[in-house]
């Protein structure tokens, strides 16, 4: 398993995933990404809906939050 602390949860297949209502999602598949934003259309599994909502980070000169990404 490969935790992304922006993206999602990456476990190596085949994978069976027990939801709350007691629901059974099964993949077998040799990887999947599990979702662990709640944007997903496709729970729970990921649909890379995280890549459109980046969450701001704190720099360590200013100490304010500023977008992450590439900068320009």
């Amino acid at each position: 398993m490969t935790v992304d602390p922006e993206g999602p949860i990456l476990v190596e297949g085949p994978v069976e995933v027990v939801r709350e209502d007691g629901t059974v999602a099964a993949s077998d598949r040799f990887a999947v990404a599990i979702c662990t934003c709640r944007r997903t259309r496709t729970a729970p599994w990921c649909d890379t809906s995280h890549r459109r909502h980046r969450r701001p980070c704190v720099t360590e000169q200013s100490g304010r939050d500023e977008p992450r990404g590439d900068p320009e």
